[in-house]
């Protein structure tokens, strides 16, 4: 790896694994609906200038139903169910349940005829990461409300549904042109709610970093980077960050937050990465390195 690649690959491990902290600070004072809006909205109007510059919407053709729906699937659905799980857990708790998203990727692969995980070894790694994460959720934080953890659920599931879509429907078309354009659809689509919800009062200052942060380095700029590091070491070498942003997320929620790690929820996270691992581990071939893995961009949180 060079010098720029692993800078960008760093970058990114962090990047993407702060904003399960500044999600848990925003929505101190924010509603979900609010923040979601907010984060969209303005990386956004980063993004777009991008888009235009490189030949607007022209590419996208006959694929806006495919791009309509992974919006929702990758952004618009997840990151309001993170930022409402988020009221109820700990960043900490959030950041290590999704380290789960390359089984669940696997489970969504293999129910759309990839029959490539069905060795004893992937099946193996599937129930040592369902194992894992019945530790996480164990042994964390009395959380008696069941709703969160369905929430997470659901993120967990759209994260990796969207590079299914993305792979399958939107291979051809340019990676920034998705991500700007799902962006500002998921900003029009909250635009409503986020009026109704908007705060009476100016959020503290620490909400109003959070935001701009979440917005304009956790997204923006992460997408851009991460385009940047697939054409530097490729999209399957580049999708390794996904298995260390939760121990960054853990990290933070427990140093900054003072939130709690138990060692249930350490071991779970060793057994989900270790599952994940096992799960998709594939025979190098020359037909693996395609568009597929590039659509991990949708898993910024």
């Amino acid at each position: 790896m060079t010098r720029r690649g692993l800078l960008l690959f760093a970058a990114m491990c962090v990047i993407w694994g702060i904003p399960y902290l500044l999600i848990k600070v925003a929505v101190g004072e924010l509603s979900p609906a609010t923040l979601v809006f907010l984060r969209t909205g303005l990386a956004a109007l980063i993004l777009m200038p991008v888009v235009l510059a490189r030949g607007g919407l022209r590419g996208i053709g006959s694929r806006w139903p495919a791009l309509i729906v992974f919006a929702g699937v990758e952004v618009a659905v997840p990151w309001l169910m993170l930022s409402n799980a988020e009221q109820h857990i700990s960043s900490a708790l959030a950041g290590l349940l999704l380290s789960a998203v390359p089984l669940v990727g696997v489970v969504i692969a293999t129910s759309l005829g990839n029959r490539e995980h069905l060795a004893l070894g992937s099946l193996s790694g599937l129930l040592l990461g369902l194992a894992g994460v019945a530790l996480i959720v164990g042994f964390d934080l009395r959380a008696s409300d069941g709703l969160a953890f369905t929430e997470m659920a659901v993120v967990a599931i759209g994260y990796a549904l969207g590079p299914a879509i993305l792979a399958r429907y939107l291979s051809d078309v340019p990676s920034v042109t998705v991500m700007g354009v799902a962006l500002t659809l998921c900003a029009l689509v909250y635009a409503p709610v986020a009026a109704v919800q908007w705060p009476h009062t100016i959020p503290g200052w620490n909400v109003v970093g959070s935001v701009a942060v979440l917005a304009v380095v956790c997204t923006a700029l992460a997408f851009l980077l991460f385009f940047a590091l697939i054409q530097e070491i490729g999209p399957v070498r580049a999708t390794v960050i996904t298995y260390v942003n939760p121990a960054v997320a853990a990290a933070l929620g427990v140093t900054v937050l003072r939130e709690t790690l138990t060692l249930g929820m350490g071991l779970g996270f060793v057994l989900v990465l270790a599952g994940s691992i096992l799960a998709t581990r594939r025979k190098p071939a020359p037909e693996t390195a395609k568009r597929a893995p590039e659509a991990q961009p949708g898993q910024a949180v």
